[in-house]
């Protein structure tokens, strides 16, 4: 493709052009006394002060075209575009740059038809002119538009080219932009750091080295250094980024942050802290870039030391020192740095309550959060979406309720994340109606609120009620992920919905194409082995092996409370000997071995079991339960009687149980032999 050029004259000869033909469309001159009051104008649009611009705008009764133009260009800024068109349709007199203000104004609201109705409308046209028309075809996206623009130029500059050059690269069309390049009668700066990010992009480094060593010295300033540096980065060639930087004439901010990322990047911690301390003018986004990668690596103490030392912490500094010292699971520490911080915001608040609701310490966070209450610190949706998920872990419904009572009062319960800590809440304290209703009550859904609903219903065995969720998100636009499907197979499994469950774990590998993880085979092996199928989750742990996933702990256990259920000792030897390998001081499954043993008749193995029990030291924890009674908790431990009212509760469940025997002893009770199994 061929490029015609006629390159527009100087700026001055243009100016006289433009006088000679039509003194009545160009505004030169303003009077000395409007120039402060079209000053102003500007200034207050500029800041957003439109109603203050237009009450200025009105009490003036003499204005020029470049009052009228001042309002224009500021409502524009302010996207207030049928003001701006109002104002115009007003004007009394018009020059170029009125309808250069209007055109660029058009495009940038996305009417481009607009603005062509006023371009072809104008009596006399200059580069500025047409550049706006390229430049609005090209941010919308038109580009063969802009290209008949582009060839019907009378004069075009290296403004109309650079425009060009931005449109065919964004387009991705290289070659083209290459050639235009190559055909250009004049570059500036922008030109080569324009085609040298177009190389850079596309991986011609070579390429693009070339038009940089090209570029005339007095041209090549710091943004095409930087141009240069940041494309060697990017393409994993940091080594020669640091030799072009350090052989730069001149550096900003720019070239010292792009290096020092780049050395970060690539795990180069203690040369990028070298580079910080040369820095001239510390940046703390470039410091706490550092820190966040230390952290990150866990190297969390060795941040906090040099934290300690540098003149630059901040916040955002122990911020994300705490966050390392929560994930490392020093909990007191991460509260020591907190309660020392000489400033503390909300998001370091609400850090320190997620850590310690995430490290078991949900009591010590709600204490925060209420002293932070008794001292009026204000809150956000963070700081409840905290609270609500530390009132899900307890569980404590009667703290979620007081939680959710204070989020209405407060306005917070509008937002997604706060909603679906509450969904997720009611769910986990058992309370599904009022879990189902904060669902019901959003205004709109994401993925993580219908994975807390389906996940919810299948936690509490509502098979049918899970799936009919997960069928409902399926209307929607959004897309389930692997934690969907978690909810969704658990939620077959409870129900015993043996064919569902591999139909939705197919939909999932071959519709969707969510690689499985360890939990959906999990899930699927405890479907399938719950229900007798015990050769075929044996299948299952086959094809697990095949897609490249190693069977856990949660796999192998699944299939042996399969195996104990139906009896299967010699499958269930080799799932319990398998988790053994893997924890092998879960007590749990060595007494449900020595159980296995001693009903099949093998009480040789049985006592085999207790002798290596014994040995090594495993000893059995005793089962924990507690309930939430009128706001107040309850404890039960396996073979304690310590409780005050231990016999009221021991006659209740005796009730309980010789009901149960009653409905399974009714004659049309088919499945009596199944619940035994499945309440021993």
């Amino acid at each position: 493709m061929m490029f015609t050029f006629r390159v527009a004259p100087s700026l001055k000869l243009t100016k006289a052009l433009f006088q000679t033909l039509s003194k009545k469309h160009y505004t030169f001159k303003t009077p000395v006394y409007l120039k402060p009051l079209n000053s102003k104008i500007t200034d207050y649009m500029r800041n957003g002060l439109v109603e203050e611009a237009q009450n200025l705008f009105d009490a003036t009764p003499h204005r020029n075209t470049v009052t009228w133009n001042a309002m224009i260009r500021g409502y524009f800024q302010n996207g207030q575009l049928n003001q701006a068109m109002l104002l115009y349709n007003r004007m009394p007199d018009r020059d170029i740059y009125s309808y250069n203000t209007v055109i660029s104004g058009l495009m940038q609201c996305g009417e481009v038809s607009n603005a062509r109705d006023v371009f072809d409308c104008m009596p006399l046209r200059d580069v500025v002119t047409w550049n706006s028309m390229i430049s609005g075809f090209v941010c919308n996206g038109l580009m063969d538009e802009a290209f008949w623009i582009f060839d019907r130029m009378p004069l075009k500059d290296v403004v109309s080219c650079n425009l060009m050059i931005t449109g065919l690269l964004k387009r991705g069309d290289l070659d083209l932009a290459e050639e235009l390049f190559k055909e250009m009668g004049a570059r500036n700066v922008v030109s080569w750091t324009l085609m040298m990010s177009g190389l850079l992009s596309a991986g011609r480094i070579v390429d693009a080295r070339e038009i940089f060593e090209s570029m005339p010295v007095n041209v090549r300033d710091v943004q095409a250094w930087n141009t240069m540096i940041t494309g060697y980065i990017d393409n994993g060639y940091l080594e020669i980024a640091e030799v072009l930087f350090h052989k730069m004439p001149e550096r900003d901010w720019i070239s010292w942050n792009g290096i020092i990322t780049g050395l970060v990047n690539v795990q180069r911690l203690s040369d990028a802290m070298r580079l910080f301390w040369e820095m001239p003018q510390k940046c703390p986004r470039t410091w706490n870039l550092i820190l966040m990668e230390l952290v990150r690596n866990g190297l969390v103490k060795e941040a906090h030391a040099v934290l300690v030392k540098n003149p630059f912490a901040d916040v955002v500094s122990i911020t994300n020192t705490i966050i390392g010292y929560f994930h490392l699971g020093e909990v007191r520490t991460a509260v020591e740095l907190f309660e020392s911080a000489p400033i503390q915001d909300i998001t370091l608040w609400n850090v320190t309550i997620f850590g310690l609701g995430e490290n078991d310490r949900g009591e010590d966070g709600l204490k925060l959060f209420m002293r932070m209450r008794e001292i009026s610190f204000p809150v956000d949706e963070f700081t409840f979406t905290s609270v609500l998920t530390i009132g899900s872990i307890l569980p404590s419904l009667n703290l979620g309720e007081q939680t959710h009572a204070q989020s209405i009062k407060m306005g917070f319960d509008f937002f997604n994340a706060v909603c679906n800590a509450m969904v997720t809440m009611y769910a986990r304290c058992g309370n599904m109606d009022s879990s189902l209703m904060v669902f019901s009550s959003m205004s709109g859904h994401d993925l993580i609120s219908w994975n807390s609903i389906i996940g919810g219903f299948a936690h509490h065995g509502d098979g049918e009620k899970a799936l009919h969720m997960f069928n409902q998100m399926r209307l929607t636009v959004i897309k389930p992920n692997q934690i969907t499907f978690i909810g969704v197979l658990s939620a077959c499994s409870h129900a015993g919905l043996v064919e569902e469950g591999k139909y939705y774990f197919y939909i999932m590998k071959y519709k969707y194409f969510l690689q499985p993880m360890s939990e959906h085979y999990t899930c699927i092996v405890d479907l399938l082995g719950r229900f007798g199928h015990i050769d075929e989750a044996m299948r299952f742990l086959d094809q697990m092996r095949d897609d490249g996933i190693e069977a856990s702990t949660s796999v192998w256990g699944a299939l042996l409370g399969a195996c104990r259920i139906h009896s299967n000792v010699n499958v269930g030897e080799i799932a319990g000997e398998k988790v053994l390998e893997l924890e092998p001081w879960n007590s749990g499954v060595y007494m449900i071995l020595a159980e296995m043993f001693t009903e099949s008749g093998r009480k040789k193995d049985a006592e085999k079991i207790w002798v290596r029990m014994k040995e090594i030291g495993v000893k059995k924890q005793p089962g924990c339960s507690w309930i939430e009674l009128n706001n107040s908790g309850h404890v039960f431990l396996s073979g304690d009687g310590s409780h005050p009212e231990f016999y009221d509760v021991c006659s209740i469940l005796e009730l309980l149980l010789i009901e149960m025997e009653i409905e399974m002893l009714k004659p049309n009770t088919s499945s009596c032999q199944d619940i035994l199994a499945i309440c021993r």
